[in-house]
């Protein structure tokens, strides 16, 4: 049966099927309870197969996390029409709900594999991707553009810490995490930023 499966995937899909099995465990459970070998049975591959796709356990992750990464990113959309507040509602529940599904996922990128200096750098170049976008969503006026760039670069940064301390010990509803992350931005931005233009009038702060 192994040999058959084998013979079945070219070595493109047998890489996506070895990413999908990964993914799956690394979102079960905390990567240290994952095993190449519970990788390898739930493939139907042998060990020695797996290690030719990815030497280690740590090579695996690295792959899986950039195309979640990378999935992500294609998943977030701007939408113009709209005012700042609401774009940056819709684009942090969509990073929300891949972090509660991948829970353990995020906490092994952040914490357990925090020096690893591969996933450091598809982080911040996520976090650029992100800035970015929101200095391109057409809802900051003419608000100079290396200010709030760099006021954006720092909530990121701070949105991605509080996320990662709500995964590990949520004190507070995802509710309440999204208007913290909301309101934090538009407060920041106030001073530069006193109109919102699609919306026609003050950026709103939530209230508490």
């Amino acid at each position: 049966m192994t040999e058959s499966r084998r013979q079945r995937l070219d070595p493109a899909d047998r890489r996506r099927q070895l990413l999908g099995i990964g993914a799956e465990l690394f979102a079960e459970r905390p990567y240290d309870e994952v095993r190449m070998d519970q990788v390898a049975v739930r493939a139907g591959v042998s060990r020695a197969l797996l290690y030719r796709y990815f030497p280690n356990k740590r090579d695996l992750f690295t792959a899986v996390y950039r195309q979640a990464t990378d999935h992500l990113i294609d998943t977030v959309h701007m939408d113009p029409e709209a005012g700042l507040e609401q774009q940056l509602t819709a684009a942090l529940d969509t990073h929300f709900d891949y972090f509660t599904a991948n829970r353990h996922a995020v906490l092994a990128a952040n914490r357990v594999l925090a020096g690893d200096a591969t996933l450091q750098a598809m982080m911040a170049d996520e976090l650029d991707v992100m800035r970015e976008r929101i200095l391109d969503s057409g809802a900051l006026g003419d608000a100079p553009r290396e200010a709030v760039g760099a006021v954006i670069a720092s909530w990121l940064a701070f949105v991605r810490v509080l996320c990662v301390e709500w995964l590990a010990q949520p004190s507070f509803s995802r509710g309440e995490l999204r208007d913290i992350c909301v309101g934090s931005l538009l407060g920041a931005l106030r001073p530069l930023v006193g109109e919102d233009p699609v919306g026609g009038g003050p950026v709103a702060v939530p209230e508490g």
